[in-house]
């Protein structure tokens, strides 16, 4: 089959969860022989042979996309949106993307429409309508991996909703709350089908929505680990960790993420510090909305130069980004993932941590249960005496990291690879066979 894949979080500057999810998506398609399209918002308006440079300078360069958005939806949305958008063809063959591996899925074809997505918002958000978009030869099915307000005409529209935690915890997002139930609303009324990736999140978007059970399908998800990686002896992670940040194999607990309200990283670290332990907490995660909250326990380090010199001789060390390569083999080398976020649609890290092999501390709530059966200590999210036990258990007790370790390995082949092709495979050709 042609199945389209949208750009819109690959093309943001920074990488998040999903475009984790629309990497992997692409790259497990691929694997199974489709022919897979991307789909971007990225202006290319001109001549062909110049639209491959122009779409990569616009992917480096994709600007402040929230004053974008407001900006276009004052002038554009009522110029032409109701009339429908195109996706024109990008060629390929001009631009070395090397650089890029990790950052953009290898599609087979590119597409991009000016403004696509901000227009889109913005015509939504006055009328209470989805954008149509026109490309050449579309796909067979469009699979959108994020709420967005566009149909792609001629073909079958489904839409990835990973959660529900804007209205399960509208708390702990910056979302327009209103706007985001019309926006998951109209993807659910409009769709071919529903994805969602735990039975977590399919229950939330059923019970929220009021969608029919049977148009929601939960696909799960993969891990986007290096085989590399997972082949290389864990003494040779463990010297590059060791060389590189001066910290010993099995002698730090790791959290990864966004420093963000639903992430929980501040009762996280209320319960490290009370803990009498030489067992360091090493935080890599970029600060986010309301960051400063979360992070009030913490000495501000704003004339520290580099975390990795002037940071060891704290208990708590603090990273705001690694490449993936670098990250994947500091989790090998914890003593254990400390996770104890308050709802995830399915929870990567964790998944992640397990394929590793590596104990985990996480939480009682969302879909995490589901992910981790009992092959994880999981606590309560809210209860900093709580989560600072799980942390003390692991600590001192290595038996139950062996333990951990070894349940941990066997739970997280559960989401494999090829489940994952047989629940995408039953997905599309469920969407192709109903009748429309």
């Amino acid at each position: 089959m042609r199945i389209g894949i949208d750009g819109y979080n690959l093309a943001m500057a920074n990488g998040t969860g999903i475009a984790t999810y629309s990497l992997m998506l692409a790259k497990t398609l691929q694997s199974m022989q489709h022919h897979v399209d991307g789909v971007f918002g990225l202006d290319v308006t001109g001549p062909a042979d110049e639209r491959e440079t122009l779409f990569y300078d616009r992917l480096a360069r994709p600007g402040d996309r929230g004053m974008r958005r407001k900006r276009l939806g004052r002038i554009l949305s009522t110029l032409g949106t109701a009339r429908g958008l195109e996706a024109l063809p990008v060629p390929a063959g001009t631009v070395d993307t090397r650089a890029l591996r990790g950052r953009m899925a290898a599609f087979d074809t590119l597409s991009s429409g000016a403004h696509v997505f901000e227009r889109s918002h913005a015509y939504f958000r006055a009328t209470g309508r989805f954008a149509r978009l026109r490309m050449e030869n579309p796909p067979e099915i469009m699979h959108w991996t994020y709420p967005v307000p566009v149909v792609l005409e001629d073909t079958r529209n489904i839409y990835t909703l990973h959660d529900m935690v804007p209205l399960r915890l509208p708390f702990a997002t910056l979302d327009d709350k209103r706007f985001y139930r019309s926006l998951v609303a109209g993807c659910a009324a409009r769709a071919d089908a529903i994805c969602t990736v735990s039975e977590t999140s399919r229950r939330d978007i059923v019970d929220l929505l009021g969608v029919a059970p049977d148009r929601v399908v939960n696909t799960y998800q993969v891990s986007p680990m290096d085989p590399d990686l997972l082949d290389e002896h864990p003494d040779a992670s463990a010297h590059t960790i060791q060389t590189t940040f001066g910290l010993p194999r099995d002698g730090y607990f790791l959290f990864f993420g966004a420093i963000e309200p639903k992430k929980n990283l501040g009762r996280l670290i209320e319960a490290y510090l009370s803990l009498d332990t030489k067992t360091p907490l090493v935080i890599v995660a970029a600060r986010s909305w309301q960051s400063e909250a979360e992070l009030v326990l913490l000495p501000r380090t704003d004339d520290v130069a580099s975390p990795r010199h002037a940071h060891l001789e704290q208990r708590i060390i603090q990273i705001d980004y690694l490449p993936r390569h670098l990250l994947m083999r500091l989790l090998r080398g914890a003593r254990a993932l400390a996770f104890p976020s308050l709802y995830e649609g399915f929870g990567l890290p964790v998944h992640e941590a397990m394929l590793l092999g590596v104990p985990v501390l996480s939480s009682l709530t969302g879909s995490v249960p589901e992910i981790a059966g009992d092959a994880a200590l999981l606590v309560d999210p809210y209860d900093v005496a709580a989560i600072a036990a799980g942390l003390r258990r692991l600590d001192a007790d290595a038996d139950l990291r062996a333990d951990l370790a070894v349940r941990g390995v066997a739970q997280a082949e559960r989401f494999s690879s090829e489940r994952y092709k047989q629940a995408l495979d039953a997905l599309y050709q469920r969407v192709l066979e109903t009748p429309r």
